[in-house]
């Protein structure tokens, strides 16, 4: 992991399912002083998701802040910047863009208006931000369209928040390899 940087300011961590994406931005955002704040874009429908997100957040441990927002992570940014007191944020990590994506193109809403609203809150704020993405390009072309508009939108965010980071990672089988 010495070639993975917990010193930028953006970090995109990419990865499939259950590749270990999650995991190192937990890492790398542990390595910073200060408060450390989680923002789950997941919602427990079943209880199967809130069985994830309890072992996700038992992971975590006390010295997070969890801050639930499946869709207004823009604005979740803009208001800590906003309060921040002293530079007190150590970093803020966003689990996940894929299911934050999902629940964007559930609410019917603008996906290229809320993508440019998040690259403006990470333009602005003066904390790290880690964001976890999927990469779901590596497979077949889906088979309908709904699929193929969430896969060709996630493609599109994914390259627009890596032009934006610092630091971009792609996990395979728990294993970092350093894109930029």
């Amino acid at each position: 992991m010495s070639s993975v940087r917990a010193d930028a300011k953006i970090t995109l961590i990419l990865g499939g399912a259950r590749s270990g994406k999650s995991r190192l931005a937990e890492e790398l955002a542990q390595k910073r002083s200060g408060r450390l704040v989680y923002v789950a874009t997941a919602e427990a429908w079943d209880e199967e998701m809130r069985a994830r997100i309890a072992e996700h957040k038992a992971r975590r441990g006390d010295r997070w802040h969890d801050i639930e927002a499946p869709i207004a992570i823009a604005e979740v940014l803009r208001t800590l910047h906003a309060n921040q007191a002293g530079g007190d944020t150590g970093a803020v990590l966003i689990d996940c863009m894929t299911l934050w994506l999902s629940n964007l193109m559930h609410a019917n809403r603008d996906i290229a208006t809320e993508t440019a609203g998040l690259l403006a809150a990470l333009d602005a704020v003066r904390f790290p931000v880690l964001l976890v993405s999927n990469e779901v390009g590596l497979g077949i072309v889906p088979d309908n369209k709904l699929a193929r508009d969430f896969r060709d939108h996630q493609g599109r965010l994914n390259q627009a928040v890596a032009a934006r980071a610092d630091h971009a990672v792609f996990m395979a089988a728990g294993l970092p390899l350093v894109l930029k």
